[in-house]
């Protein structure tokens, strides 16, 4: 079931049709420069990674569920379970939220393309 969903390929950023070419020509979500270049056709199947122009810009929505999860999921932790001000924690919410861009972002993108692309 986990399989068919395509969890496995969203999480190691591989093509999820043929789980082979990766989805990001660079492995790290923090090589800046180069974080969000794509392949243009995947070299094993030879499938296109962007249907249309514009396709990834839906990965948008993605993104902000992940950060409001990861910020609330910080919100409860810090302040509700272990009691911590807000203040105290902020800065920090916001230095991992700033940290975590590149990495949400592609990962954002792979799920949008999962939702919407048939394998």
């Amino acid at each position: 079931m986990i399989d068919k969903l395509g969890f496995p390929s969203i999480l190691a950023n591989r093509w999820p049709h043929c789980h082979q070419e990766r989805f990001f020509v660079v492995v790290s979500a923090f090589n800046l420069p180069k974080f969000d270049q794509m392949h243009a056709p995947c070299a094993v199947c030879g499938l296109n990674f962007e249907s249309e122009t514009g396709f990834y810009t839906g990965s948008l929505y993605v993104s902000y569920a992940l950060f409001v999860a990861w910020t609330l999921t910080n919100f409860g932790l810090f302040a509700l379970f272990l009691g911590i001000d807000v203040l105290s924690f902020l800065w920090p919410l916001i230095g991992s939220n700033a940290v975590l861009t590149p990495y949400f972002f592609r990962l954002a993108c792979r799920i949008w393309f999962r939702i919407f692309m048939s394998t």
